[in-house]
């Protein structure tokens, strides 16, 4: 099976607010064999990401076995090493990277997660992350995990504001649910311990991303320091990143996103790296259908984010009812893609 060609385009998501279009500028990218079979896989870096496709890994990739995925991921990687070790050609390697593990479920006619020894079976217990403090709606349709964003709030609220806020969620919600706080790198460290002192009889399952991602140092305090759990690891990019955050124990939690980090291929690298440390790794997003068989396969305490609307021009995608999903049976990553995406 060899590759033919990659086609990629930036999809339009018409109903997203602008900045989740410009500032992640989610890909979609397609992967024609000489068999026949089409691979799809969803990256991230928009237009700039398309270009180091187009220019650089396109024309090192065709020809190329597609069963060989590790070892295309490494050649992509070492060619892609003048742009840099994170970032836009990582989010495009990630886009590539599972389009061929889809085109490998599609040959074996097997979805992805069996091949990683897992099941379709099962639900997956999910939570809602909330852009809005508006919890009853999801409350109401069966969900019992949710997770608040700094900017589901007005920016000029000042922390106390913030935490009778948090404080109204929890109420609303109750205690037997479950609630996190996602901060979105939008603290320093003072605040954040400021923060976690109010949080901490809010019983929060973890704090989201405090800090900016590359104050390590500042984690390093928090992970001695803080009641609550630290999560993190949205904005991060391969399993050698990923290292420094493990050897470091930084987070309780690892929130890798496979369409961002480098692919499946380096997000099995990953669990298995938290796995061996006894660190949870929980990927951001991870209801969506390329990061879901991998917690179906991989988790032993399985816990899937809520999608986001950008991912509505894909067909046949796994739908959460009552607070769980599960994934269908359909080989690859089992979605479908209207072709004329690409015309």
């Amino acid at each position: 099976m060899l590759i033919k060609r990659i086609r990629s385009i930036q999809p339009d998501a018409p109903d997203c607010p602008p900045d989740w279009r410009s500032s992640l500028g989610q890909i979609l990218v397609a992967i024609d064999t000489d068999t026949g079979l089409t691979g799809y896989g969803v990256g991230g870096g928009g237009l700039a990401s398309i270009h180091i496709i187009e220019s650089v890994l396109q024309p090192i990739l065709v020809g190329q076995n597609a069963e060989n995925i590790e070892s295309l991921w490494n050649l992509m990687y070492r060619t892609t090493l003048p742009f840099g070790r994170k970032g836009l050609a990582i989010m495009a390697i990630s886009g590539i990277d599972l389009a061929l593990w889809d085109l490998r479920g599609k040959k074996a006619e097997l979805p992805v997660a069996r091949l990683l020894g897992g099941s379709t079976d099962h639900p997956i217990p999910t939570y809602s992350t909330l852009f809005s403090p508006e919890v009853l709606p999801r409350l109401q349709q069966g969900q019992r995990s949710f997770k608040i964003h700094v900017n589901s709030f007005a920016e000029t609220l000042d922390q106390k504001q913030l935490i009778d806020q948090v404080t109204t969620v929890r109420n609303t919600i109750g205690p037997d649910c479950d609630l996190m706080f996602d901060a979105f790198m939008s603290w320093d460290l003072p605040t954040t311990l400021q923060m976690i002192e109010s949080f901490e009889p809010l019983n929060l399952l973890w704090l989201e991303e405090p800090l900016p991602c590359d104050d390590l140092d500042g984690y390093e305090q928090l992970s001695r320091e803080s009641v609550i759990p630290i999560a993190g690891g949205e904005h991060e990019y391969t399993s050698s990143g990923f290292s420094d955050l493990v050897n470091r124990r930084l987070h309780t939690i690892l929130q890798p996103d496979v369409c961002w980090c480098g692919g499946l291929t380096e997000l099995i690298k990953i669990y298995r790296m938290g796995t061996a440390s006894g660190i949870r790794v929980c990927p951001h997003r991870g209801a969506e259908p390329w990061g879901l068989h991998a917690i179906a396969a991989l988790d032993s305490d399985p816990l899937a984010e809520s999608g986001r609307p950008w991912i509505d021009w894909l067909g046949n995608t796994p739908r959460i009812d009552n607070g769980k999903v599960t994934l269908n049976d359909c080989p690859g990553f089992g979605i479908t893609v209207d072709d004329a995406l690409f015309c």
